[in-house]
């Protein structure tokens, strides 16, 4: 078995790292109030995406910014299928997680200006895909299974996104209805 040094590691992630920056795309200006911070050379860790979700959303403007736009539109989830073996009894759910990586957000932003208050807002008090890590989470209904594809409700993602996992939702566990928030 060939080993690795723990500099050829770290020059590996580095590299990896520089890559994956060089990769992001162009972004508009910080709006006045936001704030940007230098993001780190190196990375914690490395995912397998597991998939791609397909919707009708070719740009991220076009992604619905509420539910209820998006709760009649059918999407469809493409597992990879070395994962396919995952999906045994998933038709036994209505509702799942998915989470999934936004490749065309920003990352850089750690205070934001939504355009519905008056104050800037820490990225961590926000919804908002522009993040340190650009995960995307929805919770939505399964429609059907057809082999690795999964028909969903209620995902507000551009086509083509990178899938990081799906999960069963659990009203009992997963639901908080007296939740607080401005």
């Amino acid at each position: 078995m060939a080993t690795v040094s723990l500099s050829t590691l770290a020059r590996s992630r580095r590299e990896n790292s520089q890559k994956a920056v060089s990769k992001m795309p162009g972004f508009k200006p910080a709006r006045p109030g936001e704030i940007s911070i230098a993001m780190p050379d190196d990375t914690d860790a490395a995912l397998y995406f597991i998939g791609r979700i397909r919707t009708p959303w070719i740009e991220t403007s076009d992604c619905p910014r509420n539910s209820g736009a998006r709760r009649d539109v059918v999407a469809t989830i493409e597992l990879s299928e070395r994962y396919v073996q995952g999906l045994k009894d998933i038709s036994l759910l209505s509702h799942l997680i998915v989470l999934y990586w936004l490749d065309r957000s920003r990352r850089d932003l750690i205070q934001q200006m939504p355009s519905h208050v008056v104050d800037a807002r820490g990225v961590f008090a926000l919804r908002s895909p522009v993040r340190p890590n650009p995960i995307g989470l929805s919770v939505v209904e399964l429609v059907g299974v057809d082999g690795a594809n999964l028909k969903v409700r209620n995902i507000d993602c551009v086509d083509g996104t990178p899938l990081i996992d799906i999960k069963p939702y659990f009203a009992s566990i997963d639901s908080v209805p007296d939740a607080r928030r401005p």
